[in-house]
């Protein structure tokens, strides 16, 4: 059996915990605690090691999904699960633009450890005063650059827009990366 693993990443609230949710067919591990800092004004628990769950694609592959901790402080988690995967996604949420630099900092921090096949999540497109994929684009620092990953919106609530992305990973995996 192929395992492929996928990294969830993004500030605090993108929506990592409810995706690595969704997605999962076989329930989730969760390091949920209480917030004890500033985060506690978004949510009351936070995320301090990671989340996972499974995604059985076939008897022969399946997706392994961490969901990594949002708060800079627990960086070495990022570290430890990028090392080990196939790819990644970060997770963006489009209506709270004073997150922008943590996700540019969360996404250079990744560039510099791992060449990975990745995507960008934008989350809470809903919401009021959620910003265009150009705006988050411009504000990622992607314009001019020519590795610059897609930017797709994704619900994380949602199982077929979570499985949507998931599959478009797997398609980025499966083409740039020797997993046998």
């Amino acid at each position: 059996m192929k395992f492929l693993r996928v990294i969830v990443a993004g500030p605090v609230s993108s929506g990592k915990s409810t995706f690595v949710k969704t997605a999962s067919d076989t329930g989730v591990i969760e390091t949920e605690r209480f917030a004890t800092d500033s985060t506690s004004l978004l949510k009351p628990q936070t995320t301090v090691a990671f989340d996972f769950s499974r995604l059985i694609l076939s008897p022969e592959m399946e997706l392994h999904i961490y969901g990594t901790p949002g708060q800079s402080r627990f960086d070495f988690m990022w570290d430890l699960l990028i090392q080990r995967a196939d790819a990644y996604i970060l997770l963006v949420a489009a209506h709270r633009a004073d997150d922008f630099s943590s996700a540019r900092e969360i996404l250079t921090y990744m560039h510099q450890r791992v060449q990975l096949p990745m995507l960008i999540g934008l989350t809470h497109t809903d919401c009021p005063n959620a910003k265009s994929v150009e705006d988050v684009t411009r504000e990622l620092s992607c314009l001019n650059d020519v590795t610059c990953p897609s930017i797709v919106t994704v619900n994380p609530m949602d199982k077929t827009s979570v499985f949507n992305i998931l599959m478009m990973i797997k398609s980025h995996i499966l083409k740039e990366v020797d997993i046998s």
